[in-house]
């Protein structure tokens, strides 16, 4: 879904942004026709992994409408202004070429104050979640992997200062630490998923070192020593492979916790920015709603966190169970 994002939402504009605000705040399933009225300005056309990485922009604009009559040479529309209330419009129309199209269209999760569509805006904002997780556990099993090795393998002064880093950083709540990183860096797309990947090695590094700690005592590794092997490589070949499997269960959760503080920083406003979707900025957007008269507006990308973050969690469950691992 994330990687055809733009071919399976039905807004295929960039961020799916088309705004329409007359039907803004409207009901899941709402029902709307529309006059199609071509640009001035066409788009320029776009390959198709041009379409499938950001879409294409809109050749039309949409004029929501409630009826319409064609006579001779114009097309007479009653213009939707609001519930019961519309107005008259002429639009000239020859025949031989026509630059006005009337489509209908169906909002199966109904559209936010702006008069965007929900669906859609679901759909593409997989990619903000699906792309925080992915980069945060690259960053944090990069960082942890590396400190909590040389901690576990080297010992004594070494140990002692990551293990002294490690308990500073744990001491700091993770979201305070993360406003503070994503005020230096900036808000934005990036700076929000270096600051969580800065934030959650943590458990990565201290799993790591306990591993380290049991294996390098084996036979295999003094075997490796002894032939006179260098650290590099017995820590590279010969001990990491053997303790993937706690450092896979880990890097799991830390995906489906990336994707939850994402979205608390996306509702606080210091996370991704308008007007790319993002599951939180979305119930920020449109959590007024919830006591109105349309709460799916919120709850929508709500249960969307809640069954990706619950994805996550079960396969963190499933790795632990294949690889028998005891946490």
């Amino acid at each position: 879904m994330a990687v055809f994002a733009y071919m399976l939402a039905p807004d295929h504009s960039p961020y799916a942004n088309r705004m329409v605000l007359e039907i803004g705040g409207q009901k899941p399933g709402y029902q709307q026709s529309f006059l199609l009225i071509k640009k001035q300005q066409t788009a320029p056309s776009s390959s198709f992994i041009g379409r499938l990485i950001s879409g294409v922009d809109d050749r039309y604009e949409y004029i929501p409408i409630q009826s319409w009559l064609q006579q001779g040479d114009s097309l007479i529309v009653q213009k939707y202004i609001d519930e019961g209330i519309t107005e008259r419009a002429a639009f000239f129309n020859p025949p031989q070429y026509t630059d006005l199209r009337i489509q209908n269209k169906i909002f199966l999760l109904g559209t936010d104050r702006y008069g965007r569509d929900i669906l859609s805006r679901l759909i593409i904002g997989v990619r903000v979640s699906l792309a925080v997780g992915l980069i945060t556990v690259i960053l944090s099993l990069s960082i942890g992997i590396f400190l909590g090795a040389i901690a576990g393998y080297y010992g004594g002064r070494t140990d002692q200062i990551v293990m002294w880093l490690l308990n500073v950083i744990w001491s700091i709540p993770t979201l305070l630490l993360v406003f503070a990183l994503t005020l230096l860096l900036g808000k934005g797309f990036w700076q929000v998923f270096i600051a969580i990947g800065l934030t959650m090695w943590v458990n990565v590094a201290r799993i790591v070192r306990g591993q380290v700690l049991a294996v390098k005592e084996l036979e295999y590794i003094e075997a490796a020593t002894a032939l006179g092997y260098r650290d590099s490589r017995i820590i590279i070949r010969h001990i990491l492979p053997n303790i993937l499997g706690p450092v896979m269960v880990v890097a799991a959760s830390n995906f489906a916790s990336a994707i939850v503080i994402e979205a608390g920083l996306s509702f606080l406003g210091i996370g991704v920015q308008p007007p790319q979707p993002s599951w939180g900025l979305m119930i920020k957007e449109n959590y007024n709603f919830i006591i109105t008269h349309n709460p799916m507006l919120a709850l929508a990308p709500g249960i969307a966190i809640m069954l990706l973050v619950l994805a996550f969690n079960l396969l963190g469950n499933g790795l632990r169970d294949a690889l028998n691992v005891k946490v």
